[in-house]
């Protein structure tokens, strides 16, 4: 059965969606250095980054083929550097009024966070791994709320 199809939410009601996602970028403890230091040849990773993730959210419809398009009422990124694994932590939040979940815009900013941080890194670290991704909050709709234990 190769059938697939876009879930019809027209009997849904708007109501207020939120997700928060987070993923890491295990990096060599000499990248965490460097980027700590600023010492980079592409530039700070970060604001690049985060263009990534904002922009990425926005277009998760046009990535994933069965996802509604959503207007985003807002796309919040935050960034935090681990010592021990060395690693680069991304956070993404999405706020909609919708009549479906915005998860999977929290996930796919996350994760072009982690390809962004990458891509601006492979200079000098080829063997970075990115991990951890998943979902850690969402508040709104049908399913009802879920925190990450």
């Amino acid at each position: 059965m190769d059938e697939f199809r876009m879930i019809s939410v027209e009997n849904k009601p708007v109501t207020r969606r939120y997700a928060r996602a987070r993923g890491r970028l295990f990096v060599s403890p000499e990248t965490l250095r460097r980027v700590k230091a600023r010492d980079i040849p592409k530039g700070d990773p970060f604001p690049v980054a985060r263009v990534a993730a904002i922009q990425a959210a926005k277009e998760t419809s046009r990535i994933l083929p069965l996802c509604h398009p959503l207007p985003l009422l807002g796309v919040e990124v935050a960034f935090r550097v681990e010592e021990e694994p060395p690693a680069l932590w991304a956070e993404v939040a999405v706020t909609a009024d919708a009549r479906t979940g915005v998860e999977m815009e929290a996930l796919t900013g996350v994760a072009a966070a982690l390809l962004s941080l990458y891509d601006m890194l492979k200079a000098i670290d080829k063997g970075m791994v990115l991990g951890d991704v998943a979902l850690y909050e969402k508040r709104g709709g049908r399913s009802g709320d879920y925190v990450r234990a």
